[in-house]
């Protein structure tokens, strides 16, 4: 069975597939069939005899695992492609959630603990930071936002706080002290509340692996483990497979380290440069046969790479022959360069190419403002990738601080939140209702539930919202199946006539995958998971309409909230699963909706990694933007860059545009020139430059253009010039 579909693999694809035991690095180019590769190797080994149930496949979105897991179901047919249902998929993160609440009371960690996400962490911190006076001082100290995100790379680069704010947070660092004090009291309260935040449970989980026999245990659970993007994982990660892999050395990692571009994150390419060496014995394949874009501009896109000063060596090579070479634009300005961008998606609209086969890459997401004006005065429909995630919207968050408190009612954050909704209730109010019901103490502290307390003994409600006071009650009793305050339950609707929720959104999709199973059963008393939501959803609706704008585009999310949660058995899994791999945005609230059902995409290079189109435009090819001014003081920045911008062109299949404006203007001063002539990316140097053809926009003049901004053919004519009678 498995000759039938091993045939059609190229030989270096067939040699990652069928690899024997022991570390596999597979370096796979863009575009060169990696997700088929991984799916053809679960399949492969299940069909050798592996139990599908001790195979780990880790990946960046859930998504992603679902789809490799049945890609493999069907290569292996019927009789055994149920099994790869059994494969443990997922993100690092939903593996460590899975494990934690298995085996997280051996380093202390009860097993009902809830999750935080990055907003919840930040609401937190903001808290403590009130609490300690730092934001009253008479200089700036920073926000909420900052504190986390200097938080999270202390955590996941494994790096000394000093360090961190010397390089990644300057501004930052005569707060020093008060930071490490905001950074202790949230430790401390993250376990007093039983909550842990994401950094948590990579670190939990690392942490898992050295505790004697438990660690071994975990670690054995799994014959072999294969990990997608190796390239954008961090110090902790790498720790963690280090950590799982101990006594096994069966290890499949697949990435391209030319495609590592989220050192922001903390992401590090060190881990898939010294895979080999920390994994001795490593054999390393190169996948270098691309299925995506035509040979020209692969040509180019590896020269681009060729100036990389650390790197693992491959040359894209496609079978798409075209005469066509990538096209390098040099324009008078930006309203040059946004006028050539729209002519030229225009001419690809009327050839034949729907405006989505069409994408427009930018380094940074302000870099597209002017382009945004023009085409809206060209009406010429487009969508910008980088809306609000889902669970970022307020009015979620909302939501998912109810059932939050339902699930953990020692959850401060949530509290805090949920009681400032109600009328009469500000942070003052909100923290002294918390205090009287005992939240702020922490599960160690008491033996009441607040929510308890709050349902039966509650503290005195404000004169000004004393109604929605009481009607909360009702809605939290009725939630837990306390209904004794005069609310009313939703009836239970029969069994399996819940609304399941839409495919393409929606984290919780019932993919192959154990990760899906609820260990945890619905508690006997409470309604089910959509009613509880329903019910929740009622109340809250007459106040998110009198405090968000777009009440009728946010009811729908809403929705989709409750379509979500009828996927899913527990309150508990639902609310982690929403939390560790949410729906990808809130479209809605990004900008106006569209009737047309075709728009051209704006994209930010980082978000566009995994996309392609037929064709694409990178705009603002000028040093300072391509490579970001902010990346350059330091040789892995200024490789990072490079790499952003392979990234970008490896995006196009059948044709690519670069775009150069020569002038950029500015007003710095209130007198002298306002304008400034660009260098054209240090990355598009006379070799590169010599794979496209170049072009000047149709508005300009060649005299507009100093010889530094022609091409080396010009220049050359302009040298012979100087001799030449």
């Amino acid at each position: 069975m498995a000759a039938s579909w091993l045939d059609k693999l190229n030989p270096a694809q067939r040699e990652a597939v069928t690899y024997g035991d022991g570390p596999l690095l597979v370096i796979a180019g863009a575009g060169t069939g990696k997700t088929g590769t991984l799916a053809c190797r679960v399949a492969w080994l299940i069909e050798k005899g592996t139990p599908p149930d001790r195979i780990l496949l880790l990946t960046f979105t859930r998504r992603a695992a679902a789809e490799m897991i049945s890609r493999a179901g069907r290569l292996i047919g019927k009789a055994e492609g149920g099994a790869a249902g059994r494969v443990w998929g997922g993100t690092f993160h939903a593996v460590a959630n899975r494990l934690l609440r298995m085996y997280g009371p051996a380093i202390g960690l009860p097993a009902n603990f809830t999750v935080m996400d990055q907003g919840d962490a930040a609401d937190m911190m903001n808290l403590i930071r009130s609490e300690l006076g730092l934001a009253r001082g008479r200089k700036r100290f920073p926000r909420k936002d900052t504190l986390v995100a200097i938080y999270s790379r202390t955590v996941n680069a494994r790096d000394r706080l000093d360090h961190v704010l010397e390089v990644q947070f300057p501004w930052c660092q005569p707060d020093r002290e008060g930071i490490a004090a905001i950074f202790d009291l949230y430790t401390q309260r993250k376990r007093e509340r039983n909550v842990v935040d994401y950094d948590d449970l990579l670190l939990l989980w690392s942490a898992l692996c050295r505790v004697p026999r438990i660690g071994d245990a975990v670690a054995d659970r799994f014959d072999h483990i294969l990990v997608d993007e190796y390239q954008d994982t961090n110090a902790i990660q790498a720790e963690i497979l280090l950590g799982m892999r101990k006594n096994r050395r069966n290890i499949m990692v697949v990435g391209d380290d030319a495609q590592s571009i989220y050192s922001f994150r903390a992401a590090t390419i060190r881990n898939i440069l010294d895979f080999p060496s920390q994994f001795p014995g490593t054999r390393i394949v190169t996948l270098e046969q691309n299925y995506r874009s035509t040979q020209p501009i692969l040509a180019a896109s590896n020269a681009v790479m060729a100036g990389a000063k650390e790197r693992y060596t491959k040359e894209l090579r496609s079978d798409r022959a075209s005469d066509q070479k990538p096209v390098l634009i040099t324009c008078r300005d930006e309203a040059e360069q946004c006028a050539a961008v729209c002519d030229n998606v225009m001419k690809h609209l009327e050839r034949g190419t729907p405006l989505r086969r069409q994408g427009v890459l930018f380094r940074a997401g302000h870099h597209s403002d002017q382009l945004e004006v023009e085409l809206s005065r060209r009406k010429i429909p487009f969508h910008k990738y980088g809306g609000l995630k889902f669970i970022e919207a307020a009015h979620i968050k909302d939501m998912l601080a109810f059932l939050r408190i339902l699930e953990n009612p020692f959850d401060e954050v949530s509290w805090f939140r949920v009681l400032q909704l109600l009328d009469g209730v500000g942070p003052r109010s909100a923290r002294r209702i918390m205090d009287l019901l005992g939240v702020r103490q922490g599960a160690a502290a008491t033996v009441a539930s607040p929510l308890k307390r709050f349902i039966e003994e509650p503290p005195p409600a404000p004169a000004a919202g004393k109604e929605q006071f009481d009607k909360l009650r009702n809605v939290l009793a009725d939630c837990t199946g306390q209904g004794a305050t005069g609310g009313v339950r939703p009836k239970r609707k029969a069994k399996g006539s819940g609304a399941r929720a839409p495919a393409a959104p929606v984290a919780g999709d019932s993919a192959v995958s154990p990760l899906d199973d609820d260990t945890e059963p619905e508690r006997a008393n409470e309604p089910p998971l959509t009613a509880q939501v329903e019910r929740i959803r009622l109340f809250y609706e007459p106040i998110f309409e009198r405090l968000y704008e777009n009440p009728a585009m946010r009811i729908r999310d809403i929705e989709q909230l409750q379509q979500i949660a009828g996927g899913y058995r527990s309150r508990s899994s639902f609310i982690t699963a929403l939390t560790l791999d949410p729906p990808t945005s809130t479209s809605d609230l990004a900008q106006p909706p569209y009737l047309e059902e075709d728009y051209l995409v704006l994209s930010t290079i980082h978000s566009a990694k995994g996309c392609e189109w037929d064709v694409v435009h990178i705009i603002h090819a000028a040093d300072g933007m391509i490579p970001s001014d902010m990346a350059v003081s330091d040789a892995a920045g200024v490789d990072e860059e490079r790499r952003l911008l392979y990234v970008a062109m490896t995006r196009a299949k059948d044709m690519l545009y670069v775009y150069f404006p020569l002038r950029y203007y500015h007003a710095r001063f209130t007198m002298g020139d306002r304008h400034s002539y660009a260098q054209i990316s240090r990355f598009l140097d006379g070799k590169v430059r010599r794979l496209f053809e170049t072009r000047i926009a149709a508005g300009a003049r060649d005299d507009d253009f100093p010889v530094a901004a022609r091409s080396m053919q010009d220049v050359e004519k302009w040298l012979q010039g100087l001799w030449k009678k």
